[in-house]
């Protein structure tokens, strides 16, 4: 029996390394692909290190937990270089069963002081990058008869989420629309064995983001959250029914709170003994309205293209 084939994009550190291993660790057959591909240590680098590359952690899967994993190297800001690698992953297992986006750039700040170059960095690797990503995985997901998962890293839909940081919240919560878009397509064409989530982590998790936050302050550590809830999340959504996470936007502790019944969130903390600040709201608007289902006439551009 063949295993499951998990493309994870935006694998090489923080989060997305984690969830590779783990993924792998649970009987994946793993792609690990980001920009970075060479290995800068003889000794594995830190999960958080920027020196951490999908080159040293398809080593650490393969030699160190016995895994199966592939180095992939990709440029999400490349629509080519992301057809290329999906026509690799077909190439070297025939198949996709899960597709993870954690690729991302990220710049916090006002308007004011986001200069347009940058803007147009962060929408080509979050949202365009995320569109491509998909367009790509869906022809995967047809021959293997409409049974899949999609993960994106993006948050839940709320107002404060945008202050401080308007640029980068356009492209994560247009990734968020993404999810619920795509959720009612999969619905409105019965592939009810397809779903895609949005997860986002409820208190700030260890990466090499946050590396230079606690440069700046040490004492910054104690508010912040090993990766491996945010893996933990991950694999929940996998295990949990097709439908019941279809178009769902939630947090990572949320999610194994309600869904797995965890309690005692103390043994992801990084430091031992410390409560971590939650970052996020404790509830989120409801976005469905009424007559959602009233909408009129549909209208639909292919169809209206092929009349014309």
């Amino acid at each position: 029996m063949p295993k499951p084939v998990a493309l994870v994009i935006g694998a090489s550190r923080g989060i997305g390394r984690q969830i590779a291993i783990d993924l792998a660790r649970n009987g994946y057959a793993v792609v690990v692909a980001a920009k970075s591909t060479e290995a800068q240590e003889t000794d594995l680098p830190p999960s958080s290190s920027k020196h951490s590359t999908i080159t040293s952690v398809t080593r650490e899967i393969n030699d160190i937990h016995h895994g199966t994993a592939t180095a992939i190297p990709v440029d999400t800001r490349s629509i080519t270089q992301i057809d290329a690698l999906f026509a690799a992953v077909e190439r070297l297992h025939g198949r996709l069963d899960v597709l993870i986006y954690n690729a991302g750039a990220i710049w916090w700040s006002a308007v004011e002081s986001t200069p347009v170059k940058r803007f147009q960095l962060m929408q080509r690797v979050n949202p365009e990058g995320l569109y491509a990503s998909i367009q790509a995985a869906l022809p995967l997901f047809a021959r293997n008869a409409w049974r899949g998962r999609i993960v994106v890293v993006s948050p839940p839909i709320y107002s404060r989420f945008f202050r401080g940081k308007t640029a980068y919240a356009m492209g994560k919560v247009g990734m968020s629309v993404l999810t619920k878009g795509l959720a009612m397509d999969f619905v409105r064409q019965g592939r009810k064995d397809m779903a895609i989530t949005s997860l986002w982590p409820a208190v700030s998790i260890e990466s090499a983001a946050t590396e230079d936050m606690v440069r700046n302050d040490p004492s910054a550590q104690k508010d912040l959250r090993k990766p491996t809830i945010f893996s933990d999340a991950v694999l929940a959504v996998l295990n949990a029914p097709a439908e019941s996470v279809n178009g769902l936007l939630d947090l990572d502790e949320d999610f194994l709170r309600r869904t797995c019944g965890v309690t005692d969130f103390s043994k992801y903390a990084v430091v031992r003994g410390s409560t971590p600040r939650r970052i996020m709201p404790a509830s989120f608007p409801v976005l469905e309205v009424e007559e959602q289902d009233d909408e009129g006439r549909r209208m639909d551009s292919v169809v209206l293209r092929g009349k014309i």
